[in-house]
């Protein structure tokens, strides 16, 4: 902001300042002093003069010794900055932060005591603009410029606090002669790439088009110098022709007896630049450097000026464009044409209101300054409700400027929220994302392995939704897989596709893994010791075995016997045959001792279950099985393995129809994690009950992770029905013995399996 300009008075800058009583004392005293910003202020009552004029007091204190880089008292700046925000008409508070707004950064003041001594809202004003400050544009990507404009936007509460910072930028850029020609390239760059189009998006015309002209200037100084003397030259040459224009079409619209107010428009220097460049034109071919703005009183008059100007010159085919019946999104209105002059020279004309006019020239400002020049003016009164509803179609006008702010912000950028990484990158996401969705923007193996996150230094949890200026840091782990719970929560199309492509490949490995088992242990009951090895001399077998089964490689075969598509029972029998082929013999001692031990519970040739099993093993919900339940292992087709309960009647049905499906299956010594079960608990009906079931469970270290609480609320009794997380058959009972002691509960127990 300013303090890019500023010179502390131990540097030789410093010394420029001139001897009390020179003529350039005279002039700083005068440039320094709140007289000078007093006549701009004639629209505020006598108390909120006042309340200026402390703001004023303050500021100069504050910066009392400090100096800008022109040898002026630092004060000069703030108040440059307070008089183009009175030019746009703003209110007390907006002024008093203008002055203020280098004092929270380079002063040592405090925020504190600004609330003190002005109040929250300036501030908060003044909060905004110095943690707009301190936000840096590095890269001269022309996305990240992009998205830096509109970060800018998007973190500004209050619109006033983006006004300020384009009046803070406008002087900077009036005097950056002043400061080291080094800088001028990133100020101008910077100006250009990020200033001038917000100015522009806001409908501030006059700031855009000297924000572009005074980058042009200090960005390309020769190229500027050469532009200036062709158009001054251009200019001098066509002043007769300009007036000739001017008296013919003011000639016209008397003979209709239409009043109106013209004035001459001449293209920005840059926006000439800008032409020349982008279609390679010479300045000669530059057509429409001039052009007449028309005045009239109202809507009907614009198109009625628009056919005398037709009947007077000839317009330019294609060149017509009606922004009033369609508005620009930043609330612009006019009618544009183009006419073949005099001497066949094109000219433009835009026919405006004076609304429109004020709306054009000022943009969002328009919002105060029709309020402050036309008070009484029904039309004028309307005109803040015209301009957003051109811009955000909202019907009634919005007083307040910081509700008047959301709502602009909600129509520039809709969907979007812009945080920054460790590194200072913006990154663009949409609203209501969060952090896992930050995570996968940066880098699918970012997503993949995160396990924790910081936003603005502080922890927080992974489902937290982001906010507009946040840093973001996130936390990997080398082991850290995706949780399927994030795709509850997550907002970008990346990131659920990326958690679902991974979990399905896990899904695979997982059966992958789990076939491998169920064709080791179906050779063994065959009396072949482990796989054939991966070896060339096998190839042919693994060749005809994948033709009988119809799979394409040994993986898919694997994963296919996991997910019960294949049973490795047929399959273990085909290989048997294709060694026998081959000349291998199953082993007779492996044989009969698996033949032998087969009818018996839990075998050499069960599969050990965990819990790590995760997709591959699922256990069955008609039942809910946990360690130290007797239970069996059903193949599914394509659903993995299934595990039941042994004497659940689903299960029963199953192995009736289909018995080779299922396999033995037995409970490690050591679960990794707890298991889900349900449970039915009966209670009486009263406040408090199921704070009173909680407790108990909480008691005994089980988990809720379900309560259905069923429709009896009117009968005296009624049955919960709860699945909750436990270790295993000790744990449940303890939980169940700990709801028994408690009061209201009548009875408990685990939820019967499903009939047979």
């Amino acid at each position: 902001m300013g303090s890019l300009l500023q010179t502390p008075p131990s540097t030789s800058n410093a010394g420029k300042s001139a001897k009390p009583g020179s003529p350039v004392a005279a002039v700083n005293a005068a440039a320094a002093s709140f007289a000078g910003l007093t006549a701009k202020l004639d629209y505020l009552s006598s108390s909120d003069v006042e309340q200026v004029r402390l703001a004023y007091r303050f500021a100069d204190e504050a910066h009392l010794g400090q100096l800008r880089n022109n040898g002026e008292p630092y004060i000069t700046h703030p108040i440059a900055v307070a008089a183009q925000c009175a030019e746009w008409k703003l209110d007390a508070q907006a002024l008093m932060a203008a002055l203020l707004h280098d004092a929270l950064e380079d002063c040592g003041v405090t925020k504190i005591e600004l609330i003190e001594k002005f109040g929250s809202p300036v501030a908060e004003l003044v909060d905004g603009l110095t943690k707009l400050d301190k936000l840096q544009f590095n890269t001269r990507e022309e996305n990240q410029a992009e998205s830096f404009r509109k970060m800018l936007l998007a973190m500004a509460r209050d619109v006033r606090v983006i006004l300020i910072k384009l009046a803070d930028r406008s002087h900077n850029m009036r005097t950056l002669s002043d400061v080291p020609r080094s800088k001028w390239s990133r100020i101008s760059s910077e100006t250009l790439d990020i200033y001038a189009p917000i100015a522009h998006r806001l409908g501030l015309n006059q700031t855009y088009r000297e924000l572009q002209d005074l980058a042009f200037q200090h960005l390309r100084p020769w190229r500027y110098a050469i532009l200036s003397k062709a158009v001054a030259k251009a200019r001098s040459r066509r002043r007769d022709l300009i007036q000739k224009v001017q008296k013919e079409v003011e000639a016209v619209f008397a003979e209709a007896k239409m009043p109106i107010r013209i004035a001459g428009r001449e293209k920005t220097l840059y926006s000439i630049y800008q032409k020349m460049d982008k279609k390679h034109l010479s300045f000669a071919q530059v057509t429409d450097i001039y052009g007449f703005r028309v005045l009239v009183p109202n809507i009907t008059d614009c198109y009625t000026a628009l056919g005398l100007l037709h009947q007077l010159y000839k317009p330019v085919p294609g060149k017509f464009k009606d922004h009033i019946a369609i508005a620009k999104v930043n609330g612009y209105q006019s009618l544009h044409t183009t006419l073949v002059g005099p001497a066949g020279i094109n000219i433009e004309f835009q026919m405006r209101t004076e609304a429109m006019h004020v709306v054009a020239e000022s943009g969002v400002a328009a919002h105060w300054l029709y309020k402050v020049n036309n008070p009484e003016d029904g039309t004028a009164d309307r005109l803040g409700t015209k301009w957003l509803q051109s811009l955000l179609d909202i019907q009634d006008e919005t007083r307040d400027a910081a509700e008047f702010w959301d709502h602009v912000k909600v129509d520039l950028f809709p969907d979007a929220v812009y945080v920054f990484t460790p590194k200072s990158q913006i990154m663009a996401l949409p609203r209501g994302a969060t952090v896992v969705d930050f995570a996968y923007a940066i880098h699918s193996n970012i997503g993949d392995r995160t396990i924790a996150a910081r936003i603005n230094g502080e922890q927080v949890p992974l489902r937290t939704e982001l906010k507009n200026g946040d840093v973001v840091e996130v936390v990997t782990a080398p082991v850290s897989t995706p949780n399927p719970a994030w795709l509850g929560f997550v907002r970008t199309g990346r990131a659920r596709s990326k958690i679902r492509h991974h979990l399905k490949t896990m899904a695979q490995t997982e059966s992958e893994g789990l076939g491998a088992k169920l064709l080791a242990q179906a050779l063994r009951a065959e009396g072949i010791e482990g796989f054939p090895e991966d070896n060339p001399a096998y190839a042919p077998l693994w060749d005809k075995l994948l033709r009988f089964t119809g799979n394409k490689t040994k993986h898919e075969l694997l994963t296919d016997i996991g997910l019960g598509k294949r049973i490795a029972n047929i399959v273990a029998k085909r290989m048997v045959n294709l060694l026998s082929e081959a000349g291998e013999r199953p082993d007779a001692l492996l044989l009969t001792r698996e033949r032998f031990t087969a009818h018996e519970t839990n075998t050499l040739s069960s599969i050990t279950l965990d819990g790590s099993e995760n997709a591959s093993v699922q256990f069955a919900p008609c039942c809910r099985p946990i360690p130290g339940d007797a239970i069996v292992g059903y193949l599914g087709r394509g659903e993995g393995l299934v595990v039941h309960m042994a004497d659940c009647g689903v299960a029963k049905k199953l192995q009736h129809k289909d018995s080779e499906r299922f396999i033995g299956v037995e409970w490690s010594d050591e679960p990794v994690r707890a298991f889900e079960t349900g449970i039915v608990v009966t209670v009486t009906n009263g406040k408090g009950v199921l704070a009173k079931v909680a407790a108990a469970l909480a008691s005994a270290e089980a988990d809720i992770i379900h309560i259905d609480m069923g429709q009896d609320g009117v009968r005296d009794a009624s049955d919960m029905r709860l699945i909750i997380g436990v270790r295993d058959t000790a744990h449940i009972a303890i939980a169940l013995r700990n709801l028994h002691r408690t009061p209201s509960v009548l009875r408990a127990q685990r939820a019967s399996n499903s009939a047979g």
